[in-house]
């Protein structure tokens, strides 16, 4: 940001804090009152922000454990599809452990 666009800037917030001071002094309500309204004003802002959170947060966790649980599908998947191709091996094996012991066997035999 510029010089001269950060001294607007400070300048709009000071004019802006002065003219809210101001308005409170000549407000009609009594101290009390004005005090109540800040009050209630600040606690509104205070629920609305807590709400706001709440929400992004329940967002969040639910884009998370979304996500979570597609990878686990898919590590689900990819495990299946490991312990399949590995059972094939091992069937693989000991059919041809088990032709072999035959041919042995067969010749002990004769």
């Amino acid at each position: 940001m510029s010089n001269n666009a950060g001294n607007t800037l400070l300048a709009l917030l000071t004019g802006a804090a002065i003219g809210a001071g101001i308005g409170i002094l000549f407000a009609p309500d009594k101290g009390t009152r004005t005090r109540e309204k800040f009050k209630d004003g600040y606690d509104d802002a205070i629920k609305d922000l807590k709400h706001k959170f709440e929400n992004a947060s329940e967002e969040l966790k639910s884009k998370f454990v979304h996500n979570k649980k597609k990878e686990l599908q898919e590590t689900y998947e990819d495990l299946i599809s490991n312990v399949s191709h590995k059972t094939e091996d091992v069937i693989s094996f000991l059919e041809s452990k088990l032709a072999d012991l035959k041919e042995q066997n067969a010749k002990l035999q004769k």
